[in-house]
């Protein structure tokens, strides 16, 4: 059997939280509105003004002078990331059945106290992630600095794009606390498909063994990469970003549907997950029964629907986006609130 891979992203596929929203939100005053504007500014940079050797996800740079300001530490980060965090129904099943069967990886956006967090609740070893590396406690903000900050808050809030631009793009970089956190790396964009590349080379494999999942535009290099090159690119809840980039869509409020599609993807292949995708919405019971699932992956599923509408599972075409953007958003609503819904 050829050498697989299964790849996910973390925040929305497996975990239901925003971690760095929700920690700006928990010590920032008017955190969530905060980061909410410079989430727009960065997926403005990456996906419109398309800037060059730009990482979508580098929020998660722009909000730490404003997380140190307020007096959030590895520890603080670390206890709030354990106290909050909450998984997507059937998450443990599927990793749990990843590992046993398939070479698995989590590439990750998210700050290494989440991740950490994470592994710890769901036995992943955290050799097998990628995130972005964040020590809080190494860097050295001054009390001049700090108030300078606090104010730099307040007026992103009600700023327009040409402010909060110059403010990101020369005001902090000439602060010391600027200086310090331009060292980092966040693991989103093409920092994941770097990451997704490490892990091929690694494995020794090639980009149409691997199946990607992921849910926002922090995904789309990966996802692309992967449909681009005949291996099976997932979105699950997925925003618009992640919709147009991948090849199939599941829209649930489970991870069932996803272990579903690894399962056959790691006993057969692409062709043979999508030719199951394409029966499933014409004739369900049908294509369960004549399709080779694991049994006990077969049977999770069909108890887990036995009382409850199906989920969507469908190939993503241009006939039918608009559709798959209107229900995946309505869903990724219900499952994490509006707020982290309308996140990039």
């Amino acid at each position: 059997m050829q050498n697989k891979l299964f790849v996910t992203d973390c925040e929305g596929p497996l975990t239901i939280n925003d971690n760095a929203y929700e920690l700006s939100k928990e010590f920032i005053p008017d955190g969530d509105k905060l980061f909410e504007i410079i989430s727009n500014y960065d997926d403005i940079l990456a996906d419109e003004i398309k800037k060059e050797n730009y990482n979508a996800g580098t929020t998660l740079k722009f909000i730490i002078p404003f997380l140190l300001a307020y007096g959030v530490d590895n520890q603080k980060s670390k206890d709030f990331a354990k106290k909050t965090l909450k998984i997507v129904k059937e998450s443990n099943f599927l990793l749990s059945r990843a590992l046993n069967n398939i070479n698995s990886y989590i590439i990750s956006t998210s700050y290494e106290q989440y991740i950490e967090s994470l592994c710890d609740l769901m036995n992943f070893p955290l050799k097998n992630t990628f995130y972005t590396k964040v020590d809080l406690d190494s860097f050295n903000l001054t009390t001049e600095e700090s108030e300078k900050i606090k104010k730099l808050k307040d007026k992103i809030i009600s700023a327009d794009f040409d402010m909060i631009d110059n403010i990101f793009t020369n005001e902090i970089p000439s602060m010391n606390i600027g200086k310090q956190i331009e060292t980092i790396s966040t693991v989103g964009g093409s920092g994941k498909q770097l990451a997704l590349l490490e892990i091929i080379k690694k494995n020794k494999t090639t980009p149409n063994n691997v199946m990607y999942v992921g849910d926002s535009i922090t995904d789309v290099e990966p996802l692309k990469y992967i449909k681009e090159n005949n291996g099976l690119s997932v979105s699950f809840n997925g925003n618009e970003f992640a919709l147009k980039a991948a090849d199939i869509a599941i829209i649930a409020d489970n991870t069932s549907s996803t272990l579903l599609l690894l399962d056959l993807y790691f006993r057969f292949n692409t062709d043979y997950v999508k030719q199951f995708v394409d029966g499933f919405n014409i004739d369900v019971e049908r294509t369960l029964n004549e399709f080779k699932c694991n049994l006990e992956v077969l049977n999770n599923f069909k108890e887990i629907y036995k009382k409850k509408e199906l989920p969507l599972i469908q190939r993503i075409t241009d006939d039918n986006i608009d559709e798959l953007i209107k229900k995946s958003l309505k869903t990724r609503k219900m499952i994490r609130g509006e707020s982290i819904a309308n996140l990039g």
